[in-house]
């Protein structure tokens, strides 16, 4: 038994490093209105077609130092941490998750994964990610995710409603992106969760904020992606989310 865990776990970990090798073509491409299928995976620099062997998980960019084979020129960093990230997420989800419980959270992590990332470099959530998030987040509800259908489209409206009024009320103090971001986790999470997920995110935004103005790095005036703090606010929420409310609710 404990051999066919390890086994699964294994197997989990590889499949997070491939779903994280696709999520660097989407982040990579994504912002700049491309299409994420063609042409094939090619050195951005000098155009050339990577072979297999170049797109090994991690371990093409450990073995060419963090170089292209054909030019040398240097590969950022984001692409194996991304890779890393997304295997060590589904393992860690592995250990509380089963069935399409799992699958679904899987989903989830994924898309928050490269909306973060996308986000911190771009300033931007494209449309097409979080159309995609809503394609797929709708079959999976009708799975066994533990909630009623209901309480899904009540996730949507509880993440992105209070998103949306913030920017009405603030003139385009937030962006469309990442509204349309916490209808997606609300569709995967329901409206607890959700709500959950944005305290943290905004708790972590302010704090982070506050902390930058004070060391002179920001202006008060400044904007700040708020994209990476919803996603560190959803991971939260979906491994500890359900202790956390009842922890809360038993101190009332």
């Amino acid at each position: 038994m404990e051999g066919v865990k390890c086994l699964l776990a294994m197997l989990i970990f590889v499949l997070g490093l491939m779903v994280g090798s696709f999520l660097n073509v989407v982040i990579y491409r994504l912002p700049r209105s491309q299409s994420v299928s063609y042409p094939p995976s090619n050195c951005p620099e000098c155009n050339t077609r990577l072979k297999p062997l170049d797109l090994l998980p991690v371990v093409s960019w450990l073995y060419l130092k963090g170089r292209c084979r054909y030019c040398s020129e240097h590969i950022s960093t984001v692409y194996p941490a991304t890779e890393m990230f997304t295997a060590l997420m589904f393992l860690f989800l592995s250990f509380y998750f089963n069935g399409w419980q799992l699958v679904s959270m899987m989903v989830l992590a994924g898309i928050l994964t490269a909306a973060a990332v996308m986000d911190y470099q771009h300033c931007i959530i494209p449309n097409r990610l979080v159309i995609s998030g809503f394609i797929l987040g709708v079959p999976l509800f009708f799975m066994d995710t533990g909630l009623s259908w209901k309480l899904h489209l009540l996730g949507v409206l509880a993440g992105g409603g209070p998103l949306l009024f913030l920017a009405m009320l603030t003139r385009g103090g937030m962006g469309g992106g990442d509204i349309k971001l916490a209808g997606v986790v609300g569709l995967f999470l329901g409206p607890r969760l959700v709500l959950l997920t944005l305290f943290i995110g905004s708790l972590l935004a302010g704090s982070i904020g506050i902390g930058l103005i004070m060391l002179g790095k920001k202006g008060r005036k400044d904007t700040m992606v708020f994209g990476p703090f919803l996603a560190v606010g959803a991971f939260i929420a979906i491994i500890w989310g359900g202790r956390l409310l009842n922890w809360y609710f038993s101190r009332l």
